[in-house]
């Protein structure tokens, strides 16, 4: 059924201003980032400043060290984005093609832990970390985050796509799991696994109340926190906060921007047959 001349405009005019709806933050965000004091405080609120300030970007990093906090971020990310990928694909193998008493009670007690808040576990990981002594440390944010259930089931629902023959196959040339894992397995699962690494590093980028629980020191903070350091009890300058956020969105959006295409990708791959 195709659209009519008047519809199909209408249709399009429609998804702008969905669309402008969606990004009305953002680029709110972005206006008024470049606002003056007086103009971020104004009521009613201006959509638009009346010239570029750069100075709000040159306080930002004369407030807090943005480049400590975007390292702290990105190491932090990279390192449970990896972790991740090794133990929810090793895990995803595992319940894909091994065959071992309780497995399906197992992988049923495994996803039951995505049913539980955050919050719950919260108390029990902070008095584990300060136990060992993790508190300011880089194994503190990472450890309790290496795991993810979520990525084994996605993993775990593409292995279960990959045609059995070529697994019969290495099989009958005497290639173990491991090998089979490493040179077939995880090249085939490229699109999954792109779509947990994108996914997983995003999640973790944006991880604010775990970092603020554990992290004392400003040399240990993360960007998130970084943008809370902008604000003061006396009085908030919203310009500049608006600029720090800006400052310290643009490695994700950029990350988003390149991966978002193998993530797309890895998300409906198996949505189709043919």
């Amino acid at each position: 059924m195709t659209l009519s001349r008047i519809q199909q405009p209408l249709l399009y005019l429609l998804l702008i201003l969905a669309s402008l709806a969606i990004l009305f933050p953002l680029l709110y965000t972005l206006s008024s980032a470049f606002m003056s004091s007086a103009e971020s405080a104004a009521y009613p609120p201006r959509l638009l400043p009346s010239g570029l300030h750069f100075a709000n970007f040159v306080q930002v990093f004369q407030t807090i060290p943005v480049a400590r906090f975007i390292g702290n971020s990105f190491v932090v990310a990279t390192a449970i984005m990896l972790g991740q990928l090794m133990t929810a694909s090793l895990a995803a193998y595992a319940f894909a093609f091994l065959r071992f008493p309780g497995k399906a009670l197992l992988f049923s007690l495994f996803l039951s832990t995505m049913m539980i808040p955050w919050e719950v576990t919260m108390i029990p990981n902070y008095l584990t970390v300060r136990s060992w002594h993790w508190v300011d440390t880089y194994q503190g944010l990472i450890v309790p985050f290496i795991a993810s259930a979520f990525g084994t089931f996605l993993l775990r629902q593409y292995f279960l796509q990959l045609p059995k023959e070529l697994f019969e196959a290495a099989k009958m040339d005497g290639c173990g799991h491991l090998r089979i894992f490493s040179r077939l397995v995880l090249p085939l699962s490229a699109p999954a696994l792109a779509t947990l690494a994108v996914y997983s590093f995003l999640t973790n980028w944006s991880n604010y109340l775990w970092p603020l629980l554990i992290t004392n020191k400003e040399s240990m903070r993360t960007v998130q926190i970084g943008i809370g350091m902008l604000q003061f009890e006396e009085v908030t300058a919203w310009n500049v906060v608006m600029a720090g956020i800006v400052v310290l969105l643009l490695p994700s959006l950029l990350l988003l921007i390149i991966g978002l295409k193998p993530l797309v990708r890895g998300i409906t791959a198996g949505a189709l047959k043919g």
